[in-house]
């Protein structure tokens, strides 16, 4: 004790010296505070002690939003202001509960604020969707119970979700700060795998992904696997950024040598290692080829499991090579649609491309097989000159597939020209201020967007439709009959070459549009068998793998928003922790990302 003191002098002045203090204002004498006064706050003290007032307030809104209701809305009325507690007691009672207690109910409020927003705004979109339909009615014909509802399942699987996530993760965060204590030396000893686990850094991130189970409330429809796929190549596009942040894609070179320094005595050079940059070439636009080829297969011989209103989409953009009824059709004729056409081109690849016999010079004669029957209205008005099936059901008026394929261009890239650029004007009203500042600018910027993914989407019908006439011409009847048509599209895909700068969403829409459709295609043809729940556990995987993947390097997750909604999702507020960790000078990075960071 004496070598100590003689050390230094303490920070904590000894109790025999007089601090100087404040004198303290004085109290308030009764006569100063009305008898009015004192019985309203006697009235709120009561009704905040009510504990059904004051657990309904306390899980619904925080201290500052109360603050705004109580000025806008209970300070106007006298009744409510009496019994209405004040803002100050409400503020005094949030404080006066623990540090976990008001973390649970801030992340009770935040799940039940999600289960509003999203019924209604499912609501919302339903009824926009049917205005939009034109369905006068929008109840449904059918009453179901209201626990049957899928939009109040679909609001309850998402706030369920929220809230256990935030549970577990800060149960896990806990845990492993107590079990990285040094009490803890014990059961570490004595169960080294468990303590080694639970010790991780990535366990709260990978034990909260559990409540993606959640999920499995809402039934199991399209939405549901949309959403597993979605979260899961999300997941995937993460765990790129930080293996390839870490050199470990494209690897190490040694650093350019400045002019005048020396190499190591190894012979290398002095300056160390950088990562070596991305091909230029490399981007998500290489994913097209890829999923064009297996969407127009599964669109020739698997309707059933093809996004089939994306199809739709595309048959309105080929008036081409679709050819809509002729105004002196027949009463008694039926002329084929769209996928009348797409399921007789699938009969005629597993007819290993039968040639075209043209009724005009052979009315005698069976010109088409029992199978495909239904294109005589489009085969029977074909050019004599054709020798190919396909090609006298796709441009059956004119004998030239160059000829058509041109004519596609010239008639499809203005009209979907025109199309884009109106959707491109829409997406510039939130920027009106740019438009106003730099409208030159602007306007250049519309109008190179609006071609680049004009001649993308161009190319890649037109490449498509005009890859089966290529293939009837160069191509032996029975050589990859069935399979060119993925052939063909795997052609169209190197389309978005084009667009590889900005079309990145278009990009990852399309691939996963094809992975569902695979997966659904493998199902049905047995390749592998469909397991109960298997969403479920894509959900899971993939939110363990963002979850392990943030807590890593946040700046894995390029997009800003993202960064904050994996943080609000946690219960660590709606802040960037990968650009503020950089700025952070006492490493309290990881304190931060598992003990729940600073709080409203």
């Amino acid at each position: 004790m004496e070598s100590s003191s003689q050390a230094g002098p303490s920070k904590v002045p000894p109790p025999s010296i007089d601090i100087p203090t404040k004198p303290a204002p004085p109290l308030p004498t009764s006569t100063s505070r009305p008898r009015a006064a004192s019985k309203a706050a006697s009235a709120q003290s009561k009704s905040l002690a009510d504990p059904v007032l004051r657990n309904a307030i306390r899980y619904t809104m925080s201290p500052r939003e109360y603050e705004s209701l109580h000025k806008y809305v209970l300070s106007r009325s006298r009744v409510l202001r009496r019994r209405a507690p004040s803002v100050l007691a409400v503020e005094k009672y949030a404080e006066s509960g623990s540090d976990e207690a008001a973390k649970g109910a801030k992340a009770v409020r935040h799940a039940l604020r999600v289960f509003v927003a999203t019924n209604l705004g499912v609501k919302a979109y339903d009824m926009v969707m049917a205005r939009v339909k034109g369905q006068k009615d929008l109840t449904p014909n059918k009453k179901e119970p209201f626990y049957k509802s899928s939009t109040l399942r679909l609001s309850l699987s998402l706030s369920t979700i929220l809230l256990l996530y935030r549970l577990l993760f800060r149960f896990l965060g806990r845990l492993r700060m107590h079990l990285l204590e040094p009490s803890s030396e014990p059961f570490r000893a004595r169960n080294p795998r468990t303590a080694q686990t639970l010790t991780s850094p990535y366990a709260p991130a990978i034990g909260a992904s559990l409540a993606g189970f959640a999920l499995g409330i809402y039934p199991s429809q399209q939405l549901r696997v949309s959403v597993a796929v979605y979260t899961l190549f999300r997941a995937l596009e993460f765990g790129w950024n930080l293996l390839e942040g870490e050199g470990l894609i494209w690897g190490w070179k040694p650093k350019p040598q400045a002019r005048g320094t020396a190499n190591n005595k190894d012979g290398s050079a002095g300056g160390g290692m950088v990562k070596r940059e991305r091909p230029w070439w490399w981007g998500s636009w290489m994913l097209q080829p890829f999923a064009f080829g297996q969407l127009l297969h599964a669109v020739t011989f698997d309707r059933e499991c093809s996004p089939v209103p994306y199809v739709d989409y595309i048959w309105k953009s080929t008036s081409t090579y679709l050819h809509g009824p002729p105004r002196d059709l027949p009463a008694g004729v039926k002329w084929p649609g769209p996928w009348d056409v797409a399921d007789s081109l699938a009969q005629m690849a597993k007819l290993n491309w039968p040639p075209f016999v043209s009724p005009a010079l052979f009315p005698n004669q069976e010109t088409l097989p029992a199978s495909l029957t239904q294109l005589a209205p489009l085969t029977s008005q074909a050019h004599p000159l054709i020798t190919s099936l396909s090609c006298a059901t796709l441009h059956g008026a004119d004998p030239s597939c160059l000829r058509t394929y041109l004519t596609f261009w010239v008639r499809s890239f203005p009209r979907i020209g025109r199309a884009l650029l109106v959707l491109y004007s829409l997406f510039l009203l939130p920027r009106y201020r740019s438009l106003y500042n730099a409208p030159m600018a602007v306007f250049s910027k519309l109008l190179t967007q609006t071609l680049r993914l004009t001649t993308f989407v161009t190319g890649a019908i037109s490449t498509a439709w005009a890859s089966i006439c290529f293939f009837q011409t160069w191509f032996p009847q029975h050589f990859l009959a069935t399979q060119r048509f993925f052939l063909g599209g795997f052609l169209a895909g190197f389309w978005g070459f084009i667009q590889r700068k900005q079309g990145r969403g278009i990009f990852l829409y399309s691939a996963r549009t094809s992975v569902d459709s695979l997966w659904k295609v493998g199902v049905k043809r047995r390749w592998w068998k469909a397991m109960k729940g298997g969403d479920l556990w894509v959900f899971v995987v993939a939110l363990a793998v963002t979850g392990a993947v943030y807590e890593r390097d946040a700046k894995a997750v390029r997009e800003a928003g993202w960064r904050k909604g994996v943080s609000w999702v946690r219960g660590t507020e709606w802040r960037d922790w990968g650009v503020e960790e950089d700025e952070d000078e006492d490493g309290s990075h990881e304190e931060g990302m598992l003990g729940g960071g600073k709080e409203e």
